[in-house]
């Protein structure tokens, strides 16, 4: 591994803007590294491509809106057109749809080797920037690819020694910093000019989880990284115009950083990034095996283990009498939260525990009785192929459907305690208890690592992956192979493919509900 380490007492902001220009210029990550981001790029162009089939609200205004701001020079593209647009506009319509359906990939901030354990989310949302970065300066498709693996690079590793979450802090102000490195080493930025913009960022526009909380979640949630990481694309531009932003930002001592960790003037932490071989943030960032909130993967893993081994399990659903779950914080208060309990919208649906298990139950339940105990899968890989959770899951007749609810009703989810709450973000600490009839008792035992963590060894995780990008593929296009075969072949990739690789027909399927 190459690693540069920036101490916490030198001025970061500025050694981020090096580290980035350098990174563009001479990283060598791994094949495993540069096959993984591509995994990452494919399951969120596909979410986003569906999100936009299908109608969603957001990802449609935020489209329209980009579609609105013709740019002939120096533009980018928003997915379904070749029309070049106002970069920022572009990335902020993109980076929208690929998170709408919640589906793309997660990282926890964990990094036990360094003792960087700081455990803050993050997701997938930002590689809008890189593409766009490519689209305007004339960059090929491996150029691209670097820009994506130097941004989740970046992002990662803070989240890996910050925890914005600890203040109420929505996550995705990591994203928008490494979305303004990138976009600036991209397009010839100086390490100032970068430094510049990440003051602008954080000085400017740090959002609340406010967006985040409240009976029902709104449009915000899902558009909370794409709205971030278009003022941070205007910041950098900003600032290659000769905007000067604050400098030395970590260190300031009125900034987030240091008004929530106080310290005798250096940053609250440091900082080690890779720029060669296998050792980079995103191999340990977890894929998303349908659609559902990443805290609830432990318990669906919990539910598909025990249908494994109890294969009788669906032969008498009505003998359910009560599904115990037990999990770790913040599981517990973010998808545990009262108001989910009874959810109404697909946002709030996708943050269920109740909702988003009984769903999954549910589906098992319907398979076996449309085909029957000898079509029921034997393999975990198979029950995560054969009901795996897909968007009109969360429509709304699907949220009102009876069975769901009468599941829910049975579901019991408590906080596991110290036991849990120790193992993660290590792991996604979780255990399932069904009780049936006759004082029968299953116990799926602590689930850690599910299918789609970074560190599950048992699954098949490119036939798992496969299935969802066809899923999604045929939701949002009729050539949908076509699509998944460029997607995976970005590296190779010239300059001149790079300025369509989002011009996919996506089809009009109306408004999803």
């Amino acid at each position: 591994m190459s690693a540069t380490t920036l101490p916490r007492s030198t001025n970061q902001a500025l050694g981020l803007g090096q580290f980035a220009i350098d990174f563009m210029h001479g990283a060598e990550p791994s094949e495993s590294v540069r096959q993984r981001t591509t995994l990452f790029h494919t399951d969120a162009v596909l979410c986003g491509l569906s999100a936009l089939a299908l109608g969603t609200n957001a990802p449609k205004i935020l489209r329209d809106e980009a579609l609105e701001y013709r740019r002939k020079r120096g533009g980018a593209t928003v997915f379904g057109s070749r029309r070049t647009v106002a970069p920022e506009k572009a990335i902020v319509a993109n980076c929208a749809a690929v998170r709408e359906w919640d589906s793309n990939g997660t990282n926890f901030g964990y990094n036990p080797a360094l003792g960087h354990t700081a455990g803050e989310f993050g997701h997938n949302d930002f590689y809008a920037v890189p593409v766009a970065a490519a689209q305007i300066a004339g960059l090929d498709g491996a150029a691209a690819l670097r820009g994506m693996i130097l941004l989740d690079e970046i992002r990662g590793r803070l989240a890996e020694v910050f925890s914005l979450k600890t203040y109420r802090i929505d996550h995705v102000v990591h994203g928008a910093i490494a979305s303004a490195a990138t976009y600036g080493a991209m397009l010839g930025a100086s390490a100032e000019e970068i430094e510049s913009a990440i003051g602008m960022v954080v000085a400017h526009y740090i959002p609340w989880r406010a967006i985040r909380a409240g009976k029902q979640l709104s449009d915000s949630k899902g558009a909370s990284a794409a709205i971030s990481t278009e003022v941070a694309i205007l910041s950098m531009e900003r600032s290659m115009r000769g905007f000067l932003g604050p400098r030395d930002i970590f260190r300031n001592p009125e900034s987030v950083f240091r008004q929530f960790v106080k310290t005798s003037g250096d940053s609250p932490f440091d900082l080690v990034l890779s720029s060669a071989g296998d050792d980079f943030a995103v191999m340990g960032m977890h894929f998303k095996l349908g659609l559902y909130e990443h805290q609830s993967a432990g318990a669906l893993q919990g539910i598909i283990d025990l249908m494994v081994a109890n294969p009788d399990l669906l032969a008498e659903p009505g003998s359910i009498s009560a599904i115990k779950i037990s999990a770790y914080e913040p599981a517990f208060s973010i998808i545990g939260d009262p108001a989910k309990r009874d959810p109404r919208t697909r946002q709030s649906a996708d943050h269920s525990m109740l909702y988003i298990v009984s769903t999954l139950l549910r589906k098992a339940i319907e398979w076996r009785e449309a085909g029957g105990p000898e079509a029921m899968p034997t393999t975990s890989d198979g029950w995560w192929q054969a009901i795996m959770l897909a968007p009109h899951d969360f429509s709304a007749e699907a949220i009102d459907d009876p069975r769901t609810r009468e599941l829910m009703a049975k579901v019991q989810f408590s906080h596991g305690g110290p036991d849990y709450d120790r193992r993660y973000p290590d792991g996604i600490p979780t255990s399932v208890v069904i009780e049936c009839g006759r004082g029968r008792t299953l116990d799926s035992g602590l689930v850690m690592y599910p299918s789609g963590h970074a560190r599950n060894t048992t699954a098949d995780l490119l036939g798992i992956l496969d299935t969802k990008f066809r899923l999604l593929g045929r939701l949002a296009c009729e050539k949908p192979k076509k699509v998944i075969r460029q997607l995976a072949a970005l590296e190779t990739l010239s300059a001149k493919e790079m300025r369509g690789v989002y011009a996919v027909d996506i089809i009009d399927r109306g408004t999803f509900e």
